[in-house]
């Protein structure tokens, strides 16, 4: 099938490509700067917003893969509001045959986070305007992952944490490897429009996730929720704790206060891969921040007088 991904480049879509590829799909990556790939993928301008380059983009395309995300602007639910239907009214004129979407858990009936409510809003978009197969997950433990990279940081650089009650909050993460490998399943399924949740086999709070990378780690780890810490003085923190921007903290803590499980598991049924549990991911994907550490620590550093 001729396959376009929208966000190919970015965290959880260039480990879809390959494996795409892999499956034998002729794959097309839309991005704002494309560049020559030597893998067999072609990446193409697209830019959500215009109608042109998106008619470019999908001409010919049987499947879109939609990963495009704004979480770091202010106003990131109307940026994905506009991008999303942009996309689906082209895609559905260009006469692409299905959409696989990759949103958030959550139930509508609880009072979701902005995030979770733009989430589910682009699904509900895509929806609408053609066939389209959403994928509802929690945080995806893997190298390069924003919500993973939180969790390591605060263990390294936290032994002792005086935390936010979300740290109580269950939640469903899943492994890199898993919704890379449901995303393709998704692509190759000929169902109608579903949604389906995904996720590891037992739900988690965020405490017991980062006493489980702390054990990993061998590093102490102690932890004290605290009643005073509110979702606003709680993305300063993470912010002064982490590397991540001030934006992506508070619309990630705004999310991390309510229950995002699985409540059904047809998809894995469907597909016939069960996904591993939580301290199987964080096993290779600690693997992977290790390699990673390891070859930023092998290049070699500029001469700059001191």
């Amino acid at each position: 099938m001729n396959v376009l991904v929208a966000g190919g480049t970015g965290f959880v879509g260039r480990h879809l490509v390959p494996v795409l590829l892999a499956r034998g799909h002729d794959v097309r990556i839309m991005t704002r700067s494309p560049h020559d790939r030597d893998d067999g993928a072609v990446e193409v301008f697209g830019e959500i917003a215009d109608p042109l380059s998106l008619a470019g983009a999908l001409r010919d395309i049987d499947v879109a893969v939609y990963l495009v995300h704004t979480l770091d602007h202010t106003d990131f639910a109307e940026r994905d509001r506009v991008g999303a239907t942009s996309f689906a009214r082209q895609a559905a004129h260009s006469g692409v045959s299905k959409v696989v979407y990759l949103g958030g858990l959550g139930e509508d009936a609880d009072d979701l986070s902005e995030h979770l409510r733009s989430r589910r809003e682009v699904e509900h978009i895509l929806t609408a305007a053609l066939p389209t197969i959403a994928l509802r997950a929690g945080i995806v433990v893997g190298q390069g992952s924003v919500s993973w990279e939180i969790l390591c940081q605060l263990v390294e650089r936290l032994p002792v944490m005086v935390t936010p009650r979300w740290v109580q909050t269950p939640t469903a993460p899943i492994a890199l490897d898993d919704i890379v490998a449901y995303l393709a399943a998704a692509v190759e399924l000929t169902a109608a429009s579903d949604h389906f949740d995904v996720g590891a086999p037992d739900p988690m709070t965020y405490r017991e996730m980062l006493q489980t990378v702390a054990r990993e780690q061998g590093r102490s780890l102690h932890i004290l929720p605290v009643p005073v810490l509110s979702p606003a003085l709680s993305s300063y923190w993470l912010r002064l704790v982490t590397d991540v921007d001030l934006q992506t903290a508070r619309s990630l803590v705004d999310s991390m206060v309510n229950e995002v499980i699985v409540t059904d598991r047809r998809f894995e049924q469907l597909v016939g891969r069960e996904p591993m549990p939580f301290i199987e991911a964080t096993r290779l994907a600690l693997h992977e921040r290790a390699k990673v550490g390891a070859q930023a620590d092998a290049q070699p550093k500029s001469d700059v007088p001191g």
